[in-house]
């Protein structure tokens, strides 16, 4: 017997109940010769659980199990990270671009320097490509425009489905690997078309 796809994760607000439909965004980026838009998917949640216990709902607090009907190989090899699962009509849009009100570090935090004074932390630059965590997504973004030394647009790799006035987390390549640069919220974005598979 084949059983659904699981997704797992925390519920940040509201309330999930087993038999309720539910849609899963961003969902998946199409590009066509109009524009871009994302397909996402409906699902019905077919149980709900804890590390220990079945549940006929789940609230805030915790990590949950949603079995859902989706196909089990959308489910595998985190495929579903970064995706907000929530019933339809109440999830955030979905953005491909987003212009910032940034704040950066003044150093490096976490790297031990055996000589010299530690890292400085230099400005954005235009083109420069960074990484965002908005949520439990990571998404590279490239920097398209730069004012003030605080606000920025960036142009997404990934679409994000988040809210105007989230907090993200900024972090740049240094020496190979992605270090956190500073922090930024969301002051308003390009969003996409959402549609839902046929």
């Amino acid at each position: 017997e084949i059983k659904g796809g699981v997704a797992g994760g925390s519920i940040l607000q509201g309330f999930l109940r087993v038999g309720e439909e539910v849609e899963v965004r961003p969902g998946t980026l199409e590009r066509v010769q109009e524009g871009s838009f994302c397909r996402i998917r409906r699902t019905r949640i077919v149980s709900l659980r804890t590390e220990e216990n079945p549940l006929q709902f789940a609230v805030p607090g915790g990590l949950i199990g949603v079995r859902t009907t989706l196909d089990p190989s959308l489910c595998r090899a985190d495929r579903l990270a970064g995706q907000v699962i929530g019933r339809p009509g109440t999830l955030p849009d979905v953005y491909i671009s987003l212009t910032i009100q940034y704040t950066l570090f003044q150093r490096l935090l976490g790297v031990v320097q055996s000589k010299g004074p530690e890292p400085k932390i230099t400005p954005l630059k235009n083109k420069e490509v960074l990484m965002i965590n908005v949520g439990s997504t990571s998404t590279g973004a490239q920097v398209v425009g730069l004012a003030k030394n605080t606000f920025a647009v960036l142009n997404l790799k990934d679409p994000v489905c988040t809210s105007v006035g989230e907090r993200i987390a900024i972090s740049r390549k240094i020496e190979r690997t992605w270090r956190l640069i500073g922090h930024a919220k969301i002051l308003k974005g390009e969003t996409l078309q959402v549609l839902p598979y046929n």
